[in-house]
């Protein structure tokens, strides 16, 4: 599950409570940066980001989240939780927003020292400035950004210099999957990486009123659970699934219009029982639709550990995916695999028919989830890894000089970067 590299479990660094401080060190505070914010409504890092911090939090740490607003102005704050959500607004929207943000995210971060997590590398650039002044900034490198095929090369060039430039900036680098962590090793040496993966909360007997506003029955439909990409199979699984001849519907969650070429072939290719529902973000909605899916069906080709198949697993769910080394670690040996439409064909209507295999198929992966993916386990592994940056925290602030507080603020001042804002 993971390494343990730099996550230690009985040292004089941490508590004999296991809290991660002890005495004479600074206060356990975090700044997570990299994620739209939370609360979660978005995507993967952003539900990440909100167990752990409102873990630390339960345990006593201070945990701020820059969080991403539309608008002018001073950044503001709010409690959410116990946790002070940090919302910095930012004018322009799409990718210019999102570097912008990132920058006074930062920026931010500068003026207030403390410990950071960064979700993400796509913007390792800025953290540079964090390598500067001495502060620890710990980087989930995620999974293989420049490798999608629905970036253009500038960005694919972005991304890869991007994480280049994280392997070097960063006090130290965290994979979420064992094909991940053997890329960065080529990258930074093997104590500067730890592999910890993601989690999610088992899901037990969720409100079935929940699928039925959609009009479907417990076990009677299969679902997908993915942007609308090419990199995804969407394609490929709505394809196999309409030819199929399956009995039950396939629920497609996500935004589709005729806006996009791909999207308008997904559309295309759909057959009479496939469900474009739209894009749900409510938590117990989407947890309800996968545990009482007959199957799921994970297209993605790349990346790490996704956490929407971690999130499958919790829910009991039967697996069909990808065939790649990514999603087979992730869902054990018990998946159901498929390398082409045709395959996928063919596993759909085997799990259309076949009962015992899927019972079968549902207990693994609860077992794979209890084994690897629990909130028990990964939460207080980020926590330790975390907690043993602290004494360098401490040195610093040892080693600060008097004034240094009013030059940082003026030499991270937004008006010495020509940005737009």
């Amino acid at each position: 599950m993971f390494d343990g590299r730099k996550v230690p479990e009985d040292t004089e660094d941490l508590a004999a409570d296991g809290s991660g401080i002890s005495a004479g060190q600074p206060a356990r505070r975090l700044m997570i940066l990299g994620t739209r914010g939370i609360p979660a409504s978005h995507g993967g890092f952003e539900t990440f980001a909100q167990y752990l911090a409102l873990h630390l939090v339960a345990q006593g740490w201070e945990v701020e989240v820059a969080c991403q607003t539309q608008g002018k102005g001073a950044i503001t704050f709010e409690n959410w939780r116990g946790v002070r959500l940090v919302k910095i607004p930012v004018a322009p929207s799409g990718s210019r927003g999102s570097l912008l943000f990132d920058l006074r995210a930062v920026l931010y971060a500068l003026r207030n020292p403390g410990l950071v997590l960064t979700l993400g590398y796509n913007t390792a650039v800025f953290g540079v400035l964090l390598r500067a002044l001495g502060l620890p900034n710990l980087i989930n490198m995620d999974g293989l950004e420049w490798k999608r095929s629905k970036w253009p090369a500038p960005i694919k060039a972005w991304f890869w210099m991007n994480e280049r430039i994280a392997c070097w900036s960063a006090s130290h680098l965290i994979a979420d999957h064992p094909v991940i962590a053997q890329r960065l090793a080529q990258r930074a040496s093997a104590d500067k990486i730890s592999c910890i993966a993601y989690c999610a909360d088992a899901v037990e007997r969720p409100d079935p009123a929940r699928i039925g506003q959609f009009g479907l029955e417990p076990g009677k439909y299969a679902i997908v659970v993915a942007r609308p990409e090419p990199e995804n199979s969407i394609l490929e699984i709505v394809s196999a699934y309409s030819s199929a001849d399956a009995p039950f519907p396939l629920v497609v969650l996500g935004d589709y219009t005729k806006g996009t070429p791909y999207q308008r072939r997904v559309l295309a290719a759909a057959g009479r029982n496939v469900i474009f529902p739209g894009a749900i973000y409510d938590k117990a909605t989407v947890e309800a639709l996968r545990h009482y899916a007959r199957f799921y069906i994970h297209g993605h080709q790349t990346g790490g550990t996704n956490p929407s198949l971690v999130e499958a697993l919790a829910a009991g769910s039967v697996v069909l995916a990808h065939d790649n080394r990514f999603n087979r670690w992730v869902a054990g040996p018990a998946m159901r695999a498929f390398a082409d439409t045709e395959q996928c064909r063919r596993e759909i209507q085997l799990l259309c028919r076949d009962d015992s295999l899927l019972a079968e198929m549902r207990r693994a992966a609860l077992a794979r989830h209890a084994e690897a993916f629990t909130t028990a386990m990964i939460l207080p592994a980020y926590e330790r890894l975390l907690a043993s940056w602290l004494p360098r925290m401490a040195s610093r602030a040892r080693a600060a000089m008097p004034g240094t507080d009013a030059k940082l603020k003026e030499a991270t001042s937004l008006r010495r970067f020509r940005l737009p804002t």
